[in-house]
């Protein structure tokens, strides 16, 4: 017979699947049908404040994974607390080449020990940086050669090695520069040319590959197994012209200029492992602003 306390196990029981099985659906409900990423660059002014608050609130927001920007001093036994109480993954880091050439066995060991499986290179080196003028972002964005992103690519595939045998991924994260064609070759297809796919996969930004001219659509139908995450932003109307220099303002994803329909219509042929929307600027409450970005994902349809 059906007890009252055996009702009321029961009954507790069936709301918590619930609970769990509505948590584990809004997740996935992405045109992927995989969690909602955030890259933590978005909420880097709000991380060194309270980081295992910050974590907890965008999960709040229904993302499921998040992508390292730094980890602000802590431990990876503090990171690895953070990210269980805020029923987080992280999946993926990122790291400047001129860090990972400092830093390089240090950055290994600690993501290794975290769990990471990607470690992503956000921004390229200069072969010789003696011939810069200033170590500015603007100056380094105009000052990339052919041989810098031959250079590069050489980098890569060495680390990709490395890091392969460490049992993770090395990948790389475009910006705008690497579409702007010299000598008519464009520097993103000679690095994807020069680097071995088995050590070096691509994490495509497509808001800057949309502001650097190329197409987000025709990289993933011409490289479909090369490029394994995404990173989604959008961008405000102007009647400025976009430059590599000066994007156009960031705005909320749904709210701006992209159309992702193309671009997910092709990733959902591609590779796709993981994807991190990012905001780098915002015009309201950071939270408020990374909400409409979740809805959005939440809602989209292919």
């Amino acid at each position: 017979m059906l007890t009252r306390r055996n009702f009321i196990q029961s009954a507790f029981a069936s709301l918590a699947y619930s609970t769990i099985f509505s948590r584990e659906r809004e997740l996935h409900a992405s045109p992927f049908g995989l969690p909602i990423g955030l890259q933590l660059y978005s909420v880097r002014e709000l991380l060194p404040k309270d980081y295992a608050g910050t974590l907890k609130q965008i999960a709040g927001l229904g993302y499921g994974e998040v992508e390292a920007a730094g980890y602000f001093n802590h431990s990876v036994v503090e990171v690895k607390q953070a990210l269980h109480d805020a029923g987080l993954r992280c999946p993926s880091a990122h790291y400047s080449y001129n860090d990972l050439h400092r830093d390089f066995d240090k950055i290994v060991a600690f993501n290794q020990e975290l769990g990471v499986h990607y470690i992503i290179c956000s921004f390229p080196g200069i072969k010789d940086p003696s011939r810069l003028k200033d170590r500015s972002m603007a100056t380094q964005v105009q000052s990339f050669t052919l041989d810098d992103w031959r250079w590069n690519a050489e980098e890569f595939n060495h680390m990709g090695e490395k890091i392969k045998k460490a049992g993770m991924q090395f990948g790389y994260h475009n910006h705008t520069m690497e579409f702007r064609a010299q000598d008519s070759v464009v520097p993103f297809d000679e690095l994807l040319r020069l680097t071995d796919p088995a050590l070096v996969t691509i994490e495509l930004d497509c808001g800057w590959v949309m502001v650097g001219g190329g197409s987000a659509v025709d990289y993933l139908n011409r490289y479909p197994a090369r490029i394994s995450m995404l990173h989604v932003k959008d961008f405000k109307k102007t009647d400025k012209p976009a430059s590599v220099l000066e994007p156009p303002p960031a705005a909320e994803l749904g709210l701006g200029t992209a159309d992702y329909h193309p671009i997910f219509a092709a990733a959902k042929k591609a590779n796709i492992k993981h994807y991190f929307v990012e905001q780098e600027a915002f015009d309201r409450p950071p939270m408020d602003a990374l909400k409409i970005d979740a809805d959005y994902m939440k809602n989209f349809s292919v």
